[in-house]
């Protein structure tokens, strides 16, 4: 294989991880860039929209608890995005997570889990094929009773 070909290869591999990356649909090159821009410029916008919420939430007479998780969700094409923001590190509380996901008939196709000193996920889930249609509030309706439910058991421990 002469470099060129090598070269190129590599190219096609890099565009076919940037279209899944985007959960891009096209075909060609430019419209694979066109879609990554699109979705950069939303993520964008979300960042803006996170930063906003932040600086509100913050302003409030009360003071921000780091144990107090932060959940979003956000439905997508097909599933949803589960964000899971807590200050400090919660031992115990993602296999509560796990289990309401399960609970629910959500199939986690990919998550990103960070446990060091703070607790973040960041899971991209489907309905189970014999799902009855759920929506985003009742993905997050679940989530936070599961956090709440495990919380509860945790100061009953302490």
């Amino acid at each position: 294989m002469d470099p060129r070909e090598k070269k190129r290869g590599s190219l096609k591999e890099k565009f076919q991880l940037l279209r899944s990356v985007t959960n891009s649909h096209a075909e060609n090159d430019t419209s694979i860039i066109m879609d990554a821009s699109k979705y950069i410029k939303k993520l964008k916008k979300k960042v803006e929209r996170f930063k906003e919420d932040n600086t509100a939430g913050q302003s409030s007479s009360e003071p921000t608890d780091p144990t107090t998780p932060m959940v979003t969700v956000e439905t997508l094409e097909k599933g949803f995005m589960i964000n899971i923001f807590a200050g400090k590190n919660q031992p115990g509380m993602l296999v509560s997570v796990l289990e309401a996901f399960e609970d629910i008939g959500l199939n986690v196709l990919e998550a990103r889990i960070s446990c060091t000193d703070s607790f973040s996920l960041h899971a991209n889930g489907v309905e189970n094929e014999d799902g009855d249609g759920m929506d985003s509030e009742a993905v997050k309706q679940a989530v936070t009773d599961a956090i709440r439910s495990w919380s509860e058991s945790n100061d009953l421990q302490s």
